[in-house]
């Protein structure tokens, strides 16, 4: 008989790595009883904790936008929030392919591989550069799109003005997202949350400035927001560089020097492990634009609510978002020192905690849904009145698919801490397109259930991905306990 290798069957070296786990029952329960648990959760929180805090102040900067594009009216709402989006889908997505990373980083953190760790994030600024400098030259051409599409004329103008502003901030952006996953598996995150807060309250004084026309500014509406955000970006980029380069502990590593020096292995393990990251975000955040685009035909007012429901989803994702980082970069510790004991249970309490969390946040979604509609809208003012009653269904929505979409994160942020990233591509690809687009599309327009069909959808496949993620975690755990 031939023996198969421990890497030929997907392990990592298993040398030192014991404690196989037989039964589920005891899989579970010998991996959250441990005496370190308490410990695990510390550090969780630890890291989670201004992640998440970044998370939401970055998203804030598309949720002030849009708060703001509800006051110039029901077209620029509708229009600018889904120019605003389609900018979020292009910087997630490259966001995406740098954010391989962050488990290379973790990894060689955890493995003490300092040199490693500095060539990992110079080639991630190398790539960086790359992408963001492509995805512009095709962002500025997006208005052809959107009228092929079928939108109209009007709703692609006002979007435009929007975009073609907004594109000047996609480097520092992307730029921000690869610096942030080096800061989180060097387990240093914390400013994090200090540098985007700064940023979120420059954005939003630059929007009212911008936007409106204060203080002597002219008043350049969608423009105005759009440059505002670009120029937040900005700042939150060179502030992270500056305190890589100044913190104590971070400045050792010389990961800005020689920067643009091609090292084209190195590159290539990179993109390998990115490249699946990104299509998965494409797939998750393309099937919600697209959703946008097919609630644009159905009137101003559906992509309105639409723009409310979104603009509220993103902003609580941002939790469960925050956690997979945190997640990503402590099991991808573990999986750096060989630890099979440590990396199961970095990944299972993040999940559980995780169901807890958005449990509260869901919740407080369907108890505060009139207030958080009037964010956005005056719901006394009766020419909103059929705005309101298409909003308060999605909320409802939004706040059942909640946890799973949170689940469905997390889980996935485990896979990555193990560099598992193209199996998930493909469980993504079954959930989102396989159930999520096509069950929102019967249920949308075969059902005649509008946005809140297509609403549905989305969340029926982020239901299926979280079962797919947590059948390839565990099916993952086993695999290294054979080892």
């Amino acid at each position: 008989m031939t023996r198969v290798s421990a890497e030929a069957r997907g392990c990592p070296n298993a040398e030192g790595m014991h404690d196989t786990v037989r039964s589920p029952k005891t899989f579970f329960m010998k991996t959250l009883s441990a005496a370190s648990t308490q410990a695990e959760i510390k550090s969780l929180l630890t890291l989670a904790i201004p992640l998440v805090s970044a998370q939401i102040s970055q998203a804030a900067t598309g949720f002030v936008d849009t708060v703001m594009m509800g006051h110039l009216g029901r077209e620029a709402l509708g229009a600018g929030g889904l120019a605003s989006f389609t900018f979020q889908v292009f910087l997630n997505v490259l966001a995406g392919v740098v954010m391989g990373v962050s488990p290379l980083v973790a990894a060689g953190f955890g493995a003490g591989q300092r040199t490693r760790i500095e060539q990992v994030t110079q080639q991630g600024l190398l790539l960086t550069l790359g992408l963001a400098a492509c995805t512009m030259v095709g962002m500025s051409h997006l208005d052809v799109v959107m009228l092929g599409l079928g939108q109209a004329p009007h709703t692609v103008a006002l979007a435009t003005s929007y975009l073609n502003v907004v594109l000047w901030g996609l480097f520092p952006a992307v730029g921000f997202a690869l610096l942030r996953g080096v800061v989180s598996g060097l387990s240093q995150a914390r400013p994090i949350m200090t540098i985007v807060a700064g940023g979120t309250l420059f954005n939003i004084a630059g929007n009212y400035i911008l936007g409106f026309g204060k203080l002597g500014a002219p008043r350049l509406e969608l423009a105005g927001l759009a440059l505002a955000s670009a120029l937040a970006w900005w700042g939150m980029f060179l502030a992270l560089v500056i305190y890589l380069l100044r913190h104590p502990q971070l400045k050792v590593y010389r990961l800005f020097q020689k920067w643009y020096r091609l090292r084209l292995p190195l590159l290539r393990e990179l993109i390998v492990i990115g490249t699946p990251i990104g299509v998965s975000i494409l797939l998750e955040y393309g099937l919600v634009l697209v959703m946008g685009y097919l609630i644009g035909l159905l009137g101003t007012d559906a992509l309105a609510a639409h723009q409310i429901a979104l603009q509220t989803g993103l902003m609580v994702f941002m939790i469960p978002l925050g956690m997979s980082f945190a997640t990503t970069a402590l099991v991808g510790q573990w999986f750096g020192r060989q630890d099979r004991q440590g990396l199961r249970r970095a990944g299972l309490i993040s999940i559980v905690t995780t169901i807890g969390v958005t449990a509260v946040v869901a919740i407080a979604l369907l108890l505060f849904r009139q207030p958080i509609i009037g964010l956005y809208i005056d719901i006394s003012d009766p020419e909103n009145a059929a705005l309101v009653e298409l909003v308060s269904p999605l909320i409802v929505v939004v706040a059942v698919g909640y946890i799973f979409d949170g689940v469905q994160k997390t889980t996935l942020g485990a896979l990555y801490g193990i560099q598992d990233t193209r199996v998930p591509v493909l469980l993504n690809l079954l959930s989102y397109l396989g159930v999520g687009l096509i069950s929102g599309y019967a249920l949308g327009f075969g059902a005649g259930l509008g946005a809140q069909g297509l609403w549905i959808g989305y969340y029926l496949g982020a239901t299926m991905a979280a079962i797919a993620y947590s059948w390839r975690f565990v099916t993952k755990l086993r695999q290294f306990d054979s080892c």
